[in-house]
């Protein structure tokens, strides 16, 4: 899009982990894991549970019929990769994305690919106080959202994944199966396809526009 034009900024934070390296207590949780510790096996599962449940939820919402399949899928692959995880990010951060891997490959084969991954593009930032500007940024994320369901699903993934949840290009090429620089060229275009269709869509790049302008 050209410099005058509107950029699509809806952008949050995973809220999974924060930067850094595992912790002491995380460490010694997976060794003992590792040496065949079933209390810490048990402890692992309580630690894994709420992060794999908060993942599954922002990206799929709270009614998809394969929820508990996708969770139970997600703790055996934590239980089968636990070796594999060797504390340079957050234990919270491994979990994540190891769910967002198990859900992507879940929709890979579902018919209903397309409507979750439109349904990715969800927040609500504006208070219950303002029903009118609620109303408008719903509409607004709802035309985004139907840009986004005629795209290439790789590059509409990657754009989702990175700008909107969050995930860095070694996390987002985990999920979706492919290198780094797979990864970063289906972001570098998908940015580029979903800027190009607000630009040819006038009403939502006035929308996107004042919403920024309000921020």
């Amino acid at each position: 899009m050209g410099s005058g034009a509107p950029r699509l900024r809806l952008v949050v934070g995973r809220g999974d982990s924060v930067p850094g390296i595992a912790t002491v207590d995380d460490v010694q949780l997976l060794a003992a894991v590792r040496a065949g510790d079933g209390q810490a096996a048990e402890a692992l599962y309580e630690r894994s549970r709420p992060v794999v449940e908060r993942t599954l939820r922002k990206l799929l919402g709270r009614s998809d019929p394969e929820h508990q399949d996708l969770f139970q899928q997600t703790m055996i692959e934590i239980v089968r990769t636990v070796d594999r995880y060797r504390g340079e990010c957050p234990l919270d951060g491994w979990i994540a994305t190891l769910a967002a891997h198990v859900v992507f490959k879940d929709l890979r084969h579902r018919r209903v690919e397309r409507r979750v991954l439109s349904d990715m593009l969800s927040f609500e930032p504006v208070g219950p106080d303002q029903p009118a500007q609620r109303a408008s940024l719903r509409s607004t994320i709802d035309r985004v959202r139907g840009h986004l369901a005629c795209m290439d699903a790789g590059r509409a993934w990657a754009f989702l994944l990175h700008d909107v949840h969050g995930y860095d290009l070694r996390e987002m090429a985990h999920i979706m199966g492919t290198s780094p620089a797979a990864a970063q060229s289906r972001l570098v275009r998908g940015r580029k396809e979903i800027h190009d269709r607000i630009a040819g869509d006038p009403e939502l790049a006035s929308d996107l526009e004042r919403t920024e302008g309000e921020a």
